[in-house]
């Protein structure tokens, strides 16, 4: 028999064990099994960069590096890869908002060339440093979230 144990709003339902049967979810901080988060609360988690499952320790021990682990829940980051996913985001982003605006300020008011140079660059590092943190946060959440992992081959055992 389950138990549905609902506290604050902010937080999720807490279900326990049914028949000896995990129920689907991840462990909370007291060893129960707790019902995965919705989507929208996952990216809010991932955008303040704060843990996946617990949502209170810390993703990032610098800039861009991750911690090892969370410190308020021993959540082991080694699953979390981002790889090349949030550079890719802002080149395409930044890319779009920076060319953009220098194109219709080109055919607008045609400024001189080191004016281009003036207004860009600082625009260019703006978009580009501000959400890559934001970004990789979020990308890293979400693979919590969906349980993604690589892609392994199984090996068909012979008879």
């Amino acid at each position: 028999m389950a138990a549905l144990l609902v506290s604050e709003r902010s937080r999720f339902a807490l279900i326990g064990r049914s028949g000896g049967a995990i129920v689907n979810g991840v462990p909370d901080q007291e060893g129960r099994m707790s019902e995965k988060p919705p989507l929208a609360q996952s990216i809010l988690t991932g955008l303040s960069g704060r843990c996946p499952r617990c949502r209170k320790g810390h993703l990032f021990s610098g800039f861009l590096s991750l911690r090892k682990q969370c410190e308020a829940c021993g959540l082991d980051y080694a699953f979390a890869d981002a790889g090349d996913g949030p550079a890719i985001f802002v080149i395409l982003i930044a890319g779009f908002i920076v060319v953009g605006a220098a194109l219709i300020v080109e055919f607008k008011y045609q400024p001189p060339f080191w004016l281009h140079a003036v207004l860009w660059g600082p625009l260019i590092l703006v978009v580009t440093l501000a959400p890559l943190r934001l970004l990789k946060g979020l990308l890293i959440v979400l693979q919590y979230h969906h349980r993604a992992a690589e892609g392994r081959l199984e090996s068909k055992s012979e008879p």
